[in-house]
């Protein structure tokens, strides 16, 4: 059933114009004439209404979406039925689609993908909150609206995870590009499977495109089930290995191995968000909106003007501008062009900091198969003298770095006969070697041109490493991690030093 438009529901809703149409309903923008105010509508088809499993969906969209209320969900304003025909009174939201969009722009920023994909996390986190799962995440019912803000919209096949006989016989409900595996196969579907489908629609709104084509839609559905992703940094080189690796715990078929929750892919999310603009120096668009609502951990990575507005920042500069006057008078014969000694970490006895450029750490990573980086937009953290801030390594899902090893150097420049090396970490545990270079740095270890010339087991969370350098200069200066903490992922260093 189709209302003409100009009808008037239950006396109060004039259906203003269509601007959606699906198998079940029908979209208008309409008018509460008695609140004065825009309205959408989803007007269920009167041919369906008869079907008693439809009209169930149909009223349990109106329960579910009721229950929630989030800056990031469309909200229900009403529910009712007209002539036998039910609807749903839902909030207007002017704007497009998030698929528009990207039909519109093609590859969205990458800043501004991570933005969405958080504020649809916080959505559907709000919704399994309350034990409801969408089953129908895609770009279609993601709304942006004026300001740029997304909300989740189409509960239209959601669920409790409580109800049963509506999937009962295994049909694959939801759109096969999105589809989870467990969905696609007719098995239990629950919280992971709506963060599956988002992570697919992470994937569209990076490269453009979603991950798998075919003849028909079980024919995408099975290559869900069956094929991995596409590599995201082939379709896209940009993408940090941070955003990759998020996107692909966010897509593996394995449950596992998926994330467990909203909260962990929204933490990570959130980091990642802080690296994005850390390496770009500033955000733009729905990027910096989502940045005023980080945690403080992630905050803390972010260039100072993302963290505080221009007044702040004025009275700032003010303050900056006599303290510069006073450290010129007091300081002209003592100027320093690197990151000083970390303030963390104290000096041995008897040995000095040795100065360390804001640049002098890098990743290393000789064995990694056809990836050799590890988070280089994060090795400055590693000598910012700021222990809140951390470079870390990849994840390694087994928790073993199945390669010899991986790590961090500091270029030391021009070269230091180092005495002791100092980490500080929040993962503590690992094992390294350290290794010192007078050119290069070597490819690979071992090399004849690194030396070894200190290492330490199960690595206190601050810690000093003794270094044998028989006396030699060294310009490159080798963190090589050779074993992971027990049961963890990855390696955290929040700073490294050097001694002499």
């Amino acid at each position: 059933m189709s209302s003409p438009v100009g009808t008037l529901l239950s006396g109060r809703y004039r259906l203003d114009a269509q601007v959606g149409h699906g198998g079940m309903s029908t979209v208008f923008r309409a008018f509460d004439t008695v609140l004065e105010r825009q309205v959408a509508i989803k007007l269920m088809h009167r041919e369906m209404s008869s079907d008693s499993d439809q009209l169930e969906r149909f009223r349990r969209e109106a329960r579910a979406v009721a229950q929630l209320n989030h800056p990031h969900i469309v909200g229900v304003i009403d529910a009712g039925e007209d002539d036998q025909t039910p609807y749903i009174v839902f909030e207007y939201v002017e704007g497009e689609t998030l698929k528009d969009r990207i039909r519109r722009l093609g590859r969205l920023p990458i800043p501004e993908a991570v933005a969405y994909a958080i504020e649809i996390a916080r959505a559907l986190g709000a919704a399994h909150e309350r034990h409801i799962v969408h089953r129908d995440v895609k770009p279609q019912n993601v709304l942006i609206d004026e300001e740029g803000t997304a909300k989740v919209t189409d509960f239209g096949i959601a669920r409790t995870m409580t109800e049963e006989g509506l999937t009962a016989d295994g049909r694959v409900l939801g759109t096969t590009d999105y589809v989870s595996p467990e969905q696609a196969l007719g098995q239990e579907v629950g919280p992971q499977s709506d963060l599956y489908s988002l992570g697919i629609v992470m994937f569209e709104m990076l490269t453009g495109d979603v991950p798998f084509s075919g003849e028909n839609q079980v024919a995408v559905a099975m290559k869900h089930v069956r094929e991995e992703l596409p590599d995201v940094q082939l379709r896209r080189p940009e993408v940090s290995s941070a955003l990759a690796a998020v996107l692909d715990r966010a897509t593996a078929k394995d449950l596992d191995r998926r994330y467990g929750d909203d909260l962990q892919l929204i933490a990570d999310l959130e980091d990642v968000l802080s690296i994005e603009t850390a390496r770009t120096g500033g955000a733009t668009g729905e990027a910096t909106s989502v940045l005023r609502t980080l945690p403080g951990s992630a905050r803390r990575r972010l260039p100072l003007r993302s963290r505080v507005g221009t007044g702040p920042l004025i009275a700032f500069a003010a303050l900056v501008a006599v303290a510069v006057a006073v450290i010129l008078v007091l300081a002209l014969h003592h100027t320093h062009h690197g990151t000083g000694p970390a303030a963390a970490l104290k000096a041995p006895p008897k040995l000095t900091s040795v100065d360390l450029r804001k640049t002098a750490a890098h990743d290393y990573d000789p064995y990694g198969r056809g990836d050799t980086s590890e988070h280089p937009e994060l090795t400055r953290f590693a000598v910012d003298r700021d222990p809140s801030s951390t470079w870390t390594t990849e994840n390694y899902d087994a928790g073993d770095l199945q390669k010899p090893g991986v790590g961090l150097y500091i270029d030391a420049k021009p070269s230091v006969d180092a005495k002791a090396l100092k980490i500080q970490t929040p993962t503590k545990g690992f094992d390294v070697e350290v290794y010192a270079a007078k050119a290069g740095p070597p490819k690979t270890v071992p090399d004849p041109g690194w030396k070894l010339v200190g290492s330490a087991k199960g690595l206190k969370s601050r810690q000093s490493i003794p270094l044998d350098t028989a006396s030699q200069r060294f310009r490159y200066y080798l963190v090589w991690i050779t074993k992971l903490p027990p049961g963890a992922k990855k390696v955290e260093i929040s700073e490294v030093a050097l001694f002499a």
